[in-house]
C-alpha cells in the first residue's frame, strides 16, 4: 500500500506541478508533421500556400497560420457564429470547416470587405446604426449579413418564408426574415435591433433613421456639429 501511495503521489506531482511545461508553438510558424499536406488557399484575393495537418480548421488556418485574426473563435462548436466567413459567397462556420476542403475556393473574411478606407456598405451601416458594442461577434455578424442578402437575392427560403413551394425569386426581407436568417449569430451585448436596422438599410438601399447619437458638450449631438458633419460627408446644418 505504501508503494502504491508513493507512486500515486509522484504521478500527481508530475501531472499538476510541472516545473517545465511545454510552450505553445509560436503563431505564424509552419506546422509540419508526418501527416501534413500542402494546401493552397485564396483568401481575400491573395494566394496562400500552407503546410498543415488535415485536421486544421479554416478558422485556425486563418488566425494562426495566415494572421487574419478578424474572424473570432467564440464557442468553437459552431453555435455562436463569431467565426463566420464567406466561401464562394456563401457563409460557413470556419471553426467547423476543414481548411483542406477550401482549396480551390475563394475565401472572404472581414479584412477583405473594405477597399482601403472605403467601407463595405454593410460595414458602414453597422457603424451608423451601432450594430456592435464589444465588437467580438461583429466580423461574423457582418459576413453573415452579407450572405443573407445574397440568399434573399437568389430566392432561398427560410423558416419564416410564407410559401416555400413558389419558384425561387428575390425575397423582400422583412424584419422577421432578417431575424430568422441571422439567428445563428449570437450577440452577447444584445445589439440585435441595431443589427436588423443596418441590414434593412443595405437591403432596401434606403437610408434608415439613426436612432442614437453621441452627446457632446451642452447635450449637443456630436453629429449635429458642422465640423463633424463635414468630416462625415454630410451637409452642414
Amino acid at each position: 500500500m505504501s508503494a502504491v501511495a508513493a507512486a500515486f503521489g509522484n504521478l500527481t506531482k508530475n501531472t499538476f506541478a510541472q516545473t517545465n511545461p511545454k510552450r505553445p508553438t509560436p503563431s505564424g510558424q509552419t506546422f509540419e508533421s508526418a501527416g501534413s499536406v500542402e494546401v493552397k488557399l485564396r483568401v481575400n484575393g491573395a494566394s496562400q500556400a500552407l503546410t498543415i495537418e488535415p485536421r486544421v480548421t479554416l478558422l485556425d488556418a486563418l488566425r494562426e497560420r495566415i494572421g487574419l485574426t478578424g474572424s473570432k473563435k467564440g464557442c468553437d462548436h459552431g453555435q455562436c457564429g463569431a467565426c463566420t466567413v464567406l466561401v464562394d459567397g456563401r457563409r460557413v462556420l470556419s471553426c467547423l470547416t476543414l481548411a483542406v476542403t477550401c482549396e480551390g475556393t475563394d475565401v472572404m473574411t472581414i479584412e477583405g470587405l473594405a477597399r482601403g478606407n472605403d467601407l463595405h456598405p454593410m460595414q458602414a451601416a453597422f457603424v451608423k446604426h451601432d450594430g456592435f458594442q464589444c465588437g467580438y461577434c461583429t466580423p461574423g455578424q457582418i459576413c453573415s449579413a452579407i450572405a443573407v442578402l445574397n440568399e434573399a437575392k437568389n430566392g432561398e427560403a427560410s423558416y419564416v418564408t410564407t410559401d416555400v413551394r413558389q419558384k425561387p425569386r428575390a425575397v423582400q426581407l422583412t424584419d422577421d426574415e432578417i431575424k430568422e436568417r441571422m439567428s445563428g449569430n449570437i450577440c452577447r451585448c444584445g445589439a440585435y435591433p441595431n443589427i436588423v436596422a443596418a441590414i434593412r438599410e443595405v437591403h432596401t438601399d434606403k437610408a434608415q433613421a439613426q436612432t442614437w447619437q453621441f452627446a457632446g458638450e451642452n447635450e449637443t449631438a456630436i453629429f449635429d456639429v458642422p465640423e463633424m458633419k463635414k468630416e462625415t460627408g454630410e451637409a452642414a446644418a
